[in-house]
């Protein structure tokens, strides 16, 4: 696929970002794509490779390698190289509903198994698939796809992130009619609101349900199931249920002073941003504002880098940044071989613009949270933070993070935002169908399957396999709903 000799005559090309001091003065996403025919030579990089794993999708190491979704990558990028867009495109949703999503927001798990990085740089996969599915929108060619047949099955999905919106599409296509309900005033889960402009302008969701919705799906949104919607309602007036509703219930950080005021989850913060610059165009007092305030991140994954990168955008006074884990390598090491997942460290936009605003890098390894300082009104002054380092038990073989004695230091913070990860779905909803939960309080199911111990009720996304991405949110839609059509009509060609 690709040229032959393609990886050898030419270098990887990344899309420019625009510089760090001038993005972050709006909410706009900052790459710019390259012009078409410098992509079309990215897609010859693509060397032909016996076993692509690119594709994969494996475990390998105890991660995960390549795409989940199984993209035909090698297809597409040949296609892109001979210039044959529109059957590029055709070739990506054959395996992915939402390429306008994972072209922004995925870690891109091919890039890290393709071959090509063994010994060079891989090819740029991730962005091939944002040319292929801007190229079809600008040419018309991403449009509605209209069933021609309905079964008169009907189906509720509850919860419109990239899960169920993804089995929605396949079961809506199948020709089942699909109603989406969202407890949210705007359809999208996580895409919507937890995931910042910058990264997925909110534009880009609303144009792909404008399609699904002219295809006939039904979205219904301030419906919170459990609360203003009773399950036993939607069990009576439709064939299945699926329980898309995520993994909702955020970490806590238990310390002395938590009850201070400034301490929010970072979904409340990055959502309260979100939701004022949609409604309000940021106006001052209507959303939650680190500017110039000291801010705090407890947390070091995408979701922290998010809070960073939104907070500089506010105008903080500082940023800092805590990692309780140990700093990674910057390269691979000898027991992390490709094509395993890097375990190296990664410095995103939000840690890249802070380092640019403040002088340096906002992370602070090794460190956590002993308490959180109020003043005489209950406001949050300042932390105390402690290091700490692993330690193995000998009796358990367990490895844990325990604190360093006498490395204590107090910092000021007027915000802080915790950014420790989801515990699991939330029980108002579980209880309310009556499914079984496993001790993450993950709905459970047997293994490969989405059906729950109640009948008609399905689950799929994080709500059944915890916190993920949005390209594991979306295969799980479509292996989802290959498994309610197949129990409705007793066949399935999903």
């Amino acid at each position: 696929m690709g040229k032959p000799t393609g990886f050898l005559e030419y270098e990887r090309e990344n899309a420019k970002a625009i510089p760090a001091e001038e993005r972050i003065k709006n909410f706009n996403e900052f790459h710019i794509p390259l012009p078409r025919e410098k992509q079309q030579t990215q897609g010859a990089r693509c060397m032909a490779c016996g076993v692509p794993f690119c594709q994969s999708g494996t475990m390998i190491g105890g991660m995960v390698s390549g795409c989940p979704l199984n993209n035909l990558i090698p297809e597409w990028n040949d296609l892109i190289y001979t210039g044959n867009w529109e059957q590029a495109y055709n070739r990506l949703r054959k395996t992915n509903n939402f390429p306008e999503f994972t072209g922004r927001v995925c870690p891109a798990l091919c890039e890290a198994a393709c071959t090509c990085g063994v010994h060079d740089s891989p090819v740029t996969v991730k962005q091939n698939e944002y040319g292929i599915v801007e190229y079809a929108y600008e040419k018309g060619i991403a449009k509605p796809k209209i069933p021609q047949v309905r079964t008169g099955k009907k189906i509720a999905v509850i919860g419109s992130g990239p899960s169920g919106l993804a089995a929605a599409d396949q079961l809506n296509q199948r020709g089942h009619s699909v109603t989406v309900f969202e407890r949210s005033d705007r359809i999208g889960g996580l895409l919507m609101y937890g995931i910042p402009n910058m990264k997925l302008e909110k534009h880009i969701i609303e144009r792909r349900i404008d399609i699904m919705k002219q295809e006939g799906v039904v979205f219904e949104t301030g419906k919170n199931v459990g609360e203003n919607v009773k399950a036993e309602q939607l069990l009576k007036d439709f064939d299945i249920v699926i329980l898309a509703c995520g993994a909702s219930n955020p970490r806590d950080i238990k310390a002395e002073g938590r009850d201070a005021n400034g301490i929010y989850f970072a979904v409340d913060f990055l959502t309260s941003t979100t939701k004022s610059l949609l409604d309000h165009d940021l106006k001052e007092g209507t959303f939650i504002s680190a500017n110039d305030k000291n801010v705090v991140v407890i947390g070091g994954g995408d979701t922290g880098n998010d809070c960073v990168g939104t907070a500089v955008r506010h105008g903080a006074k500082s940023v800092l940044q805590l990692e309780i884990m140990p700093k990674l390598p910057d390269e691979r090491t000898e027991n992390n071989p490709w094509p395993e997942w890097p375990k190296v460290c990664k410095t995103d936009y939000g840690q890249e613009e802070a380092a640019k605003v403040f002088g340096s890098d906002p992370r602070s390894y090794q460190t956590t949270v002993r308490e959180f300082v109020k003043d005489k009104k209950g406001n949050l002054k300042q932390l105390v933070l402690v290091k700490v380092e692993p330690k193995t038990d000998k009796k358990t073989g367990r490895t844990a993070m325990v604190e360093v004695k006498g490395s204590e230091n107090t910092v000021d913070a007027d915000i802080v935002l915790i950014a420790a990860g989801f515990t699991g779905s939330e029980s108002y909803v579980t209880k309310a169908f009556g499914v079984e939960v496993n001790e993450r309080t993950n709905v459970k199911t047997s293994q490969g399957s989405y059906s729950t111990n109640v009948p008609k009720v399905f689950v799929c996304g994080d709500m059944h396999r915890g916190q993920s991405l949005v390209v594991w949110a979306i295969r799980e839609g479509r292996e989802c709903a290959r498994e309610v059509d197949e129990a409705l009509m007793g066949y399935t060609n999903l």
